[in-house]
């Protein structure tokens, strides 16, 4: 089996990335981003933990986790054929519909994503931290602004904010 084409098992950290076909726009506007956010959650807020994010122009980039529960794999599980697992199936109901939308809203047709989606097992602490970085620093790492931590359309202030709020209650007398 290719390296990138692993399947996606419960338990464990993925970094799951794609890119826009033939490197073209997957967003064009901020409706997009956050269209493709709630998609994202509708079809796979069952099947992962979404650790951190960045969706840029042309491609996005996800720190996952798969989800433990055998239960929440079955309902797919008529569905399947050898080619995919119940969370790569997932995947692919919600590029479809996502891809579905912007073809509509672009007057365009055929495939918006490059196939097949990559996926890269994290399998040491060292490589999760960069990755949260990683992640994170693309838009400046690409030229899309000067400061990573201005992007809105990552995870890193909702992270901020969830640890500042955890200290915060922390401090609470």
């Amino acid at each position: 089996m290719k390296p990138l084409l692993i399947p996606l098992e419960k338990g464990k950290f993925y970094h799951v990335f794609n890119r826009g076909n033939n490197g073209d726009n997957l967003f064009y506007n901020s409706g997009n981003y956050e269209f493709f956010l709630r998609r994202l959650d509708f079809y796979l807020s069952n099947y992962i933990d979404l650790f951190s994010y960045c969706l840029l122009p042309n491609h996005f980039h996800l720190l996952i986790r798969v989800k433990g529960s055998d239960a929440l794999h079955l309902k797919d599980a008529k569905h399947l054929s050898n080619k995919y697992d119940p969370v790569s199936l997932a995947f692919l109901k919600f590029f479809t519909s996502y891809s579905k939308a912007i073809n509509k809203q672009q007057k365009r047709h055929g495939s918006l994503f490059e196939n097949p989606f990559k996926r890269i097992l994290v399998n040491n602490t060292k490589y999760f931290t960069y990755l949260v970085f990683y992640i994170h620093a693309n838009p400046q790492i690409h030229g899309i602004c000067d400061d990573f931590r201005m992007y809105p359309w990552s995870s890193y202030e909702r992270i901020l904010k969830k640890i500042t709020q955890q200290n915060s209650e922390k401090t609470r007398f």
